[in-house]
């Protein structure tokens, strides 16, 4: 399904009857990054998954995208459908999406599960996001993948799990070049972290032990920013945490959303 907001048409399905449940997925992957946790949840929820700007069947405009667009999407999305109030879960940007939208848009999640994600990227990144700018704009993303399942996913898990890394594959192969591009703007100018104390939603902090990308320090900046927030570590997993160790994601976000 589609519903067209803010300048673009939004791409998004919806599974399962209950109170909301959105999902908002990485960098490079799409809403199909979330079909284990949505079959879990959609008992209990009516969960709402949708594709980033940029990402899936989504609209991808030309030019640099913000966070604050990123999240004025979310907003409109939410708007169009009639979610007045939420529990909401993003991964690595879709964290950052929620966040921004929480100081943005306030009162609209009941709930918020944060997964390897950032409140804040170190200027000293910013080089390492011009070169995948590049590397996309002259290239496309087929160099980009190889690297990015390295960062994604433990040694362990990728030599066991063939499947999950070719259909992860396919996801960032699948991402169009002005989407991954303009997005990759959005998040090294990414700087929340001393805004977070004005966030009055509870939220459950998740973190991989082996995350390179997002690790446990910055899960561990934001579970002490923002007010009353926990903190999880999941062993064994590195960024994608939710399909490294779906069984322990799941259990986790099932006992903190019940």
């Amino acid at each position: 399904m589609h519903l067209t907001v803010n300048g673009i048409r939004i791409h998004y399905t919806i599974d399962g009857d209950g109170p909301w449940l959105v999902m908002s997925h990485s960098l490079a992957c799409s809403s199909v990054m979330w079909d284990a946790q949505a079959a879990l949840l959609r008992d209990r929820f009516k969960v709402l998954r949708f594709d980033t700007r940029g990402h899936g069947g989504t609209d991808a405009p030309l030019g640099a995208y913000t966070l604050d667009q990123l999240a004025d999407d979310l907003q409109g999305l939410l708007d169009g459908l009639g979610i007045d109030r939420c529990s909401f879960m993003g991964l690595s940007m879709g964290g950052m999406i929620a966040m921004t939208h929480a100081l943005r848009h306030p009162g609209r999640f009941d709930r918020m599960i944060l997964c390897n994600t950032s409140s804040r990227i170190p200027p000293e990144a910013a080089p390492v996001w011009r070169q995948r700018i590049e590397t996309a704009t002259a290239q496309g993303v087929e160099p980009l993948v190889q690297p990015t399942l390295e960062r994604w996913f433990t040694a362990g898990f990728r030599e066991r799990h063939p499947d999950v890394l070719a259909a992860v594959a396919a996801q960032i192969r699948a991402t169009p070049v002005a989407g991954y591009v303009g997005c990759c703007h959005a998040i090294p100018k990414l700087d929340l972290t001393d805004r977070l104390g004005g966030v009055q939603v509870p939220t459950l902090v998740i973190a991989g032990d082996q995350d390179i990308g997002t690790p446990l320090e910055m899960a561990r900046a934001i579970q002490l920013a923002i007010p009353g927030a926990q903190l999880a570590c999941i062993p064994s997993a590195s960024h994608l945490s939710n399909l490294e160790q779906p069984e322990l994601f799941g259990a986790l976000v099932q006992q903190f959303l019940r």
